[in-house]
């Protein structure tokens, strides 16, 4: 008789946590943390992959840093060798060709970082944050996926906010995603973030519960 507790090698449910820009996905993936869930976040891994040093950033130096300069006027590395995140990120959302050169770079290496720190992690499930999932044609890679939704007047309320930007360049980074209806189409759960943070712990636990089950339920 199966006593609903996974076996010890069975592999985790993954759920991949996505959204637009400025939804609060990072907000609530620490509240499935503070659940007790894995959480894997795929701007951390990027990060770490294009640290001081890294290939990868030398790299990224190599194909951007002249334009960034030319276009903009200033360095894609600081003075302390890290990179500057804002500035390349200004240059793809702007330019969609440079966007898919970038996305060829840091696409592979990520996904194959997110799989060992997946397959290290173990657990009953996994919080994955993917920013693009939707994007770049990955949801099949999860068990679930969860999107953190709301209004676009509210995203662009906290995107300025956030980030400093203004009106014109909100708008831009948002038209660069995929679209909200794609998103929602896309989603088995969605939570909606349209409120305030406190709104989100019963939602969270909610699901929390639920993926749980799912898990015993098909890994038993």
């Amino acid at each position: 008789m199966s006593t609903g507790v996974p076996a010890a090698d069975a592999p985790p449910l993954r759920v991949g946590l996505t959204g637009g820009i400025a939804s609060g996905k990072t907000l609530i993936a620490s509240q499935f943390a503070a659940l007790g869930a894995a959480v894997i976040d795929a701007d951390q891994v990027a990060r770490e992959l294009t640290a001081p040093g890294a290939p990868l950033l030398s790299e990224i130096l190599e194909r951007f840093g002249a334009l960034v300069e030319q276009r903009f006027g200033s360095k894609l590395l600081r003075v302390d060798g890290s990179l500057d995140r804002a500035l390349l990120r200004r240059l793809v959302f702007e330019d969609a060709e440079q966007r898919r050169s970038l996305e060829g770079l840091l696409h592979p290496r990520i996904r194959a970082r997110m799989a060992a720190l997946s397959e290290q992690l173990g657990g009953i499930y996994q919080v994955h944050i993917v920013p693009l999932l939707v994007e770049t044609g990955s949801t099949r890679r999860y068990d679930r996926v969860l999107l953190v939704d709301c209004p676009e007047a509210l995203q662009l309320q906290r995107l300025q906010a956030r980030d400093g930007i203004d009106p014109k360049e909100a708008q831009a980074m948002l038209a660069a995603q995929a679209s909200r209806a794609a998103r929602l189409a896309a989603a088995n759960d969605v939570i909606v973030n349209d409120a305030e943070p406190e709104a989100l712990g019963p939602k969270v636990a909610a699901l929390d519960r639920k993926y749980r089950e799912l898990a015993r339920a098909g890994r038993s």
